[in-house]
């Protein structure tokens, strides 16, 4: 399976240096602050045009990861309006730069809320949104409330989605971390997930720090956490869709980390 594209999250000041340091064909990397509202920016020196040209030039792939705290299921209107207009920035800003795909967390209602609130605010925020490039939903670690964590949410989250205009360019990236702390079956979930989706446009391939079902969100370096090896490698293969590795360390790390991948496809 060598013929599966691996690259890494990265800085976003130069993502194409980055990428020629790792031999990467692809990389992913945030526009902006991943914490604020403030808005994207594109840091790369001649700015968006000049990174879309790069880019190809290179034949180096781009991906764009949303800011976290996006979340556009909540029924907080002080969250939502905002997470709303920050995807639609950040849809536009990825668009300009010629990126493969947006990023985006499930996100999840508060405690008290009725979790169909946050199925169809997610309708909503599609319906809402000038989708300008494929909007991958990402499913997350932790969380009751989540609306991407269990299986049977995703699955509502995509029968709530599927009749809003736009749907056509929503896709989804599967997080092997996500999956593992968040109590999935690695051993079944490409399966489970295409059955749901129909498809899995990205793969975030990292292993976790803490045991299944933990909830948590720690990612390891291949080998160096509690996900089984030739699982973690099995997501990958059976997905077949480009893969972003999201462990720690620099380029040297993470060329390791793609040569121990690649060792098992």
């Amino acid at each position: 399976m060598s013929e599966i594209r691996i690259g890494a999250h990265v800085e976003q000041d130069d993502p194409l240096a980055e990428a020629a340091a790792r031999q990467a064909p692809l990389v992913q990397f945030f526009l902006g602050d991943p914490q604020g509202y403030k808005g994207p920016e594109v840091r790369y020196p001649g700015g968006a045009e000049q990174l879309r040209a790069d880019a190809e030039a290179a034949g180096v792939d781009l991906y764009v990861h949303a800011p976290y705290i996006v979340n556009v299921a909540t029924t907080n209107n002080r969250i939502r309006i905002p997470s709303r207009k920050l995807l639609q920035q950040h849809v536009d800003a990825a668009a300009e730069i010629g990126a493969k795909g947006l990023i985006v967390h499930g996100g999840h209602v508060n405690k008290a809320d009725d979790p169909e609130k946050g199925f169809d605010n997610w309708r909503k925020a599609i319906e809402a949104t000038d989708l300008k490039l494929p909007l991958l939903i990402e499913n997350t670690a932790g969380g009751d409330n989540a609306m991407t964590r269990y299986l049977d949410r995703i699955g509502r989250v995509w029968d709530a989605i599927s009749a809003a205009e736009g749907f056509e360019q929503v896709g989804f990236c599967l997080d092997t971390c996500h999956a593992h702390a968040g109590g999935n079956d690695l051993s079944t979930v490409v399966e489970q997930v295409r059955a749901i989706t129909g498809r899995i446009d990205l793969v975030h391939a990292n292993d976790s720090r803490d045991d299944f079902d933990s909830g948590a969100d720690r990612h390891a370096s291949f080998g160096a956490g509690r996900i089984d090896p030739d699982l973690l490698a099995a997501v990958v293969r059976d997905a077949a869709a480009p893969v972003v590795c999201e462990t720690p360390g620099p380029a040297e790390s993470h060329v390791a980390d793609f040569e121990w991948l690649r060792a098992r496809l």
